[in-house]
């Protein structure tokens, strides 16, 4: 059927389209302006309060969106307040800016504000920009060296309208702060070259006093320069302050804020499973959670605060206390706060399967009434909250890493968990660094083990014994900076009170050792186990000892065992250990002859690092050598197999 359209004249044609093309004219117009309206002083962030999802990006109310700096509370040393702006060589979604050369130097991360007008402006009102900066923290080192602020064409790729930047005499990594003139050319202001690190933040000031620079349009920015090929040459800044009718001199903030991380709420660790969690809630929760509150201001401060911990799943307030005790510190002074947590029961949760606590102090000092900063702008520093996750996995860390660390060829950590009950394992969660190249499709290997000692009451002694599961993984990046992959077993993995996970690199080749997300802040370090060879060897178990021998990593690995995996799993005599001979072949590197010490073994493969299996052997009763000395030079895999426990082992062939 044939439907007749109507006919309309070319005048209301051309007559809707003018119309509409005005509109839209117009409503670019608007946004254009709307884009380009300038802050007025004072421009002022701590960083308190972040942009994005994940909350780890710049407030884009004060800065230009698209920045690769990374906004956390983890990776400074005695930050002034809650938060801090940290510069490596990662983009924001945590990539390397470069990752076809593990040596490349170059500008990475900056942080540019919006436009601020200082059109008003002269010489003469006092116009200063200060900030805090540290080196390092707890990230890497920046190398030291000269640096000259002279100019240069600038390379980095999509930045048109750079016309000066910082030439490195030596090689040595800096951290640069630029402005923005009325001519649209950015200017060094000031520069600082990588030396030896501070636990402190340091101060610095900078006048504006330059004509060009007293226009509307005026911006600045702070760009770092180092290796791009990873989490390298670290900086921080903190509390930057832009205002006029300052001096060198003008130090102090009308300011009492929040600082460090609160203290975790879990007393073995940070997250756990409910359903373990409710066995024994009084045992696992923390007697007190801590924090401080540092005073920037240079009178005397009155302190009070509330703390509150709610879970977020239901929106149920399990604890309000209200603090009426008033505390005074002086300038500079940091007051410890310290609050008693009560346990979750498991009636307070309504039968949930999971809760995400949420705990938080917030505190009401006399920094409210601020002659130059608007009093809600400093507010914003004064809440500080983390959450404790109650779900179906197990985690010593915070969910940031602060550095990533790597295993040798013939090395193998391991990291303990103690149940409440018997459960079931599904599988790893794990926070994978990228480093120099991209290391995507590596293989590496996840082991389970059980126990070679007993728990009693909490308290757990042996190392990690009999192999309950093994299996070999291709490593892959998470989405985002402190993103995990899940690592999924074919099958559940019955455990019982208490069990290792541990990972080995497979790999020779330095370019792509797998590096693990490390906390630093974490307080169970002491959960990890280390074999460099054919020993485990307790962290921090020799922390104390006058040679301080041993391994001493402060901090845990981002490694997650997943409980609730289904079926039965393998099953193993955990409660009586056997003395268990190691599944290993000796001498490595060999020739080709291989001796081992196990009587039981039952099969052994020998795998390339493809994965195919080139040689499967049943040893005969008694055997324990086998020769390959028909294989060519190269690294291979071993597979031994008993009928209760398996191992694999990197061995070298070399004739």
């Amino acid at each position: 059927m044939d439907i007749a359209l109507p006919v309309i004249p070319h005048r209301y044609i051309r007559r809707v389209f003018l119309c509409g093309f005005l509109l839209l004219a117009c409503l670019l117009s608007a946004s254009i302006g709307l884009a380009q309206t300038p802050l007025n002083l004072p421009f002022f962030d701590d960083f308190s309060k972040p942009s994005g999802a994940t909350g780890e990006q710049p407030n884009t109310a004060l800065w230009m969106p698209g920045s690769g700096v990374y906004i956390n509370n983890t990776m400074g040393i005695n930050q002034p307040t809650v938060n801090i702006a940290t510069f490596d060589g990662l983009r924001a979604n945590g990539l390397p800016y470069i990752q076809t050369n593990q040596l490349a130097q170059d500008y990475t991360d900056t942080l540019t504000s919006q436009p601020i007008n200082l059109g008003a402006m002269t010489a003469s009102s006092g116009v200063y920009l200060s900030f805090f900066y540290q080196i390092k923290g707890l990230g890497e080192q920046p190398d030291g060296g000269s640096i000259s602020i002279l100019p240069r064409k600038s390379v980095v790729p999509g930045d048109t309208t750079t016309k000066f930047d910082t030439i490195v005499n030596q090689p040595a990594d800096s951290l640069l702060l630029q402005f923005l003139g009325k001519d649209n050319v950015w200017r060094n202001v000031w520069a600082i070259a990588g030396d030896t690190t501070n636990n402190n933040f340091i101060q610095t000031f900078v006048p504006v006093t330059n004509p060009i620079y007293f226009h509307p349009g005026f911006a600045f920015r702070f760009r770092s320069f180092g290796r791009a090929s990873g989490p390298f040459d670290t900086w921080h800044i903190d509390y930057v302050y832009l205002n006029k009718g300052r001096s060198p001199n003008d130090k102090f903030v009308l300011d009492a804020a929040m600082r460090q991380a609160l203290s975790p709420f879990l007393k073995r660790y940070t997250a756990m499973p409910l359903a373990q969690y409710l066995v024994k809630p009084d045992a696992e929760t923390a007697d007190t959670i801590t924090t401080d509150v540092r005073n920037l201001n240079n009178v005397l401060n009155n302190l009070k605060y509330n703390f509150i911990v709610r879970d977020e799943v239901s929106g149920r307030v399990l604890q309000a206390d209200t603090l009426e005790a008033t505390n005074r510190f002086l300038i500079g002074e940091s007051a410890l706060l310290r609050k008693t947590v009560r346990p979750i029961s498991a009636r307070s949760l309504s039968g949930a399967t999971r809760a995400v606590l949420r705990y938080e102090y917030s505190i009401k000092t006399s920094d409210e009434q601020n002659p130059t900063i608007p009093g809600s702008v400093l507010k914003q520093n004064d809440t500080i909250s983390t959450r404790a996750v109650l779900d179906n996995y197990y985690a010593y860390d915070d969910g940031t890493w602060e550095y990533g660390l790597q295993l040798g060829p013939r090395e193998r950590v391991a990291v303990r968990f103690i149940l409440n009950k018997p459960d079931t394992m599904a599988g790893v969660q794990a926070c994978i660094v990228p480093f120099r190249t991209n290391q995507t499709g590596q293989p590496f290997v996840i082991t389970v083990y059980g126990n070679t000692g007993r728990s009693n009451n909490g308290k757990v002694d042996g190392q990690p014994g009999p192999v309950l599961y093994q299996k070999a993984f291709t490593m892959q990046y998470p989405p985002s900076r402190n993103g995990f992959i899940n690592f999924q077993f074919d099958r559940g993995i019955a455990v019982k009170d208490t069990f290792y996970i541990g990972y080995q690199q497979i790999s020779t080749i330095d370019t792509t050792f797998l590096r693990l997300g490390f906390d630093k802040n974490s307080p169970f370090g002491s959960q990890i186990f280390y074999n460099g060879g054919s020993l485990w060897e307790q962290n921090l178990a020799n922390a104390t000892s006058p040679n301080n021998a041993g391994v001493n990593l402060l901090g845990a690995f981002m490694l997650r065992p997943v409980m609730g995996g289904k079926g039965t799993g393998l099953v193993t005599a955990i409660d009586e250990p056997r003395p268990q001979i190691p599944l290993q072949a000796y001498p490595n590197p060999t020739t080709g002859l291989i001796h081992w010490d196990s009587q039981r073994v039952n099969r052994l493969d020998v795998i390339n690092l493809t994965g195919r299996i080139l040689h499967s052997v049943e040893p005969s009763r008694g055997q324990q050598t086998l020769d390959l000395s028909h294989l060519p030079d190269g690294l291979y895999l071993l597979r031994f197999v008993e009928s209760d426990r398996s191992a694999i082992q990197k061995v070298i062939i070399q004739h």
